[in-house]
């Protein structure tokens, strides 16, 4: 974040925190571990808790990207919570995804999983200064286990590098590639998955929405918690139950003309 602000970016950091299953909690304390950027008039930092919702980002996470791009943040960083083999929601809502390994992370078999490393444009080994043995041995397994998957994009060959917070190396490397990823020659194709991603969007929140005002229907209610309780107790399958209770509503659409 500070290289990016001493390049004249300003730069939003949208950091989502894991919320506690039992409490409902969110520690929110990810703009505590970025003192110095925290700091620049350039940069502003929001955590928000994940409301236990999967795929690593927070329900509000695709409203908080537009409000800062109309606040004038021209690089946007999705900090995600740690997510896991095919739980690739937050892929769907930047331009560049970058997926973080531990030098110890796993061995050949895990490295050639599908699921999020088949949607990252760019995997980083984090920590190499602890055991550059390890990273140097993760960036060959990772590299090694890409040759067997379908790049992100079509156009640009998944990339591994390796990286260190703490003195700093492999970050111009980095920088770097992200310079290449939005090179002038491939913004049709960044605007083209844009599209695809507020079509996506689109389909989420009318889904969602659907549901909440079908929900709000007193009939409907009442009609819900009675298959519902049928299901609890054993006496249909829920797939089965949901069927049956769609097939007992009835919804009418008013087209204007």
């Amino acid at each position: 974040g500070c290289l990016l602000t001493d390049m004249g970016r300003r730069v939003a950091v949208l950091a989502v925190d894991p919320r506690s299953r039992r409490t409902g909690g969110s520690i929110l304390g990810d703009k505590v571990r970025m003192p110095l950027l925290s700091q620049l008039p350039q940069a502003y930092i929001r955590p928000t808790p994940s409301k236990a919702v999967l795929g690593g980002a927070a329900p509000s996470t695709r409203d908080a990207i537009v409000l800062c791009e109309e606040a004038g943040f021209d690089t946007i960083i999705i900090e995600t919570v740690g997510v896991g083999q095919s739980e690739v929601e937050v892929a769907g809502m930047v331009d560049m995804f970058l997926l973080l390994a531990l030098p110890n992370s796993g061995d050949d078999v895990q490295g050639i999983k599908r699921g999020i490393m088949e949607v990252a444009h760019s995997i980083i080994v984090t920590k190499n200064d602890l055991d550059p043995v390890a990273a140097h041995r993760a960036l060959a397994t990772l590299s090694g286990a890409l040759r067997y998957m379908h790049p992100a994009s079509d156009d640009w060959p998944t990339r591994v590098e390796s990286v260190s917070s703490t003195d700093g190396s492999g970050f111009d490397t980095v920088l770097a590639a992200i310079s290449d990823f939005f090179a002038p020659e491939r913004l049709p194709d960044i605007e083209q998955r844009r599209q695809e991603q507020r079509g996506q969007w689109f389909d989420r929140v009318l889904g969602s929405e659907l549901l909440v005002r079908l929900l709000s229907r007193t009939d409907v209610r009442h009609v819900c918690d009675q298959v519902r309780r049928e299901c609890v107790l054993g006496h249909t399958a829920p797939s089965l139950s949901v069927h049956r209770l769609l097939g007992r509503i009835q919804l009418t659409i008013t087209e204007d003309v």
